[in-house]
């Protein structure tokens, strides 16, 4: 998994965290092509936000290796745009001070645009260029940290649960803005959220991760085609099943495809979270490897 195709790729990558040293991340792999738009996703605690991080180059890894546009972090950051959770921006400024600021910031980029950046907080957020960050509401917020990553121009954005504080009419707003950021530029994102259908309609690639681990990735079109939803009753003798349920008087069970199907079985084409629910609730088995999800 290296050259110039990959936007992030990691072998082996693990941090821990705290006196005892805890992992959490623990020996994930995988790789999210340039140009894509790419899921993750994970439960609280997956290490999702560690990730983004990592590859930001804000924290340093316990082991293994994290490449991200070809460079060990922080080596590409001039082309990286990072929105962290928290939205952390100067309280005191202003909102065009801020524009102002990451303009400064990205001067030798030669990339700043500030007519990127003016159309996510005033043409489309309706935000006041003299309202002080520290007047404004959560979903503000994002806008003006949202603003200064188009402006950017990067070639990779980071995100993590940047449609958390906005509400739907929003969401969809920005949802789109990215499509178009990605479409036009090529422009690589990957971006965290627990809002599974937002992802499904936006994402063309996904990393799943629980306890730490890559549990599955790779592009969405190949996952869901590798997934086959079964109802009915009896054996599923030499089906690799991913998570069998009771469901009225037989069951479901998401398997993998590639096996003949048991007799007393319907099939089904799953949705994507369908796949990734399933994933999730077994996450305490083994981990999938990437080559398998595919």
């Amino acid at each position: 998994m290296s050259g110039p195709e990959w936007a992030v790729e990691a072998s082996g990558l693990v941090m821990r965290y705290g006196r005892r040293r805890a992992r959490v991340l623990d020996d994930c792999t995988f790789a999210v092509p340039a140009g894509r738009v790419c899921g993750l996703v994970g439960p609280n605690g997956a290490g999702k936000s560690t990730l983004l991080a990592l590859a930001a180059g804000l924290l340093r890894p316990s082991g293994g290796e994290l490449k991200v546009l070809g460079a060990v972090p922080p080596g590409a950051r001039a082309d990286v745009a990072y929105v962290a959770q928290s939205k952390p921006l100067p309280a005191q400024l202003t909102v065009a001070s801020v524009l102002r600021l990451g303009a400064e910031l990205n001067r030798s980029s030669g990339r700043w645009s500030a007519s990127a950046a003016e159309t996510i907080a005033y043409e489309q957020g309706g935000l006041d260029p003299k309202a002080r960050i520290r007047s404004l509401s959560g979903g503000q917020r994002t806008r003006v940290a949202l603003a200064l990553a188009f402006g950017k121009r990067a070639r990779l954005m980071l995100l993590d649960e940047p449609m958390a504080d906005l509400d739907p009419v929003a969401r969809q707003e920005l949802m789109g803005a990215l499509m178009a950021e990605a479409a036009e530029h090529g422009t690589t994102i990957v971006m965290s959220s627990h809002v599974l259908p937002e992802l499904e309609g936006t994402c063309d690639h996904l990393v799943l991760l629980g306890g730490g681990r890559v549990r599955l990735a790779g592009a969405v079109d190949e996952l869901v085609s590798s997934h086959v939803l079964l109802t009915g009753t009896g054996p599923l003798d030499g089906q690799r099943v991913v998570e069998h349920r009771p469901a009225g008087r037989g069951a479901t069970a998401l398997v993998r495809r590639g096996e003949a199907l048991p007799p007393g079985w319907d099939a089904v084409e799953p949705s994507l979270e369908e796949i990734v629910l399933a994933h999730l609730r077994t996450a305490s088995g083994p981990a999938v490897p990437e080559e398998a999800a595919v």
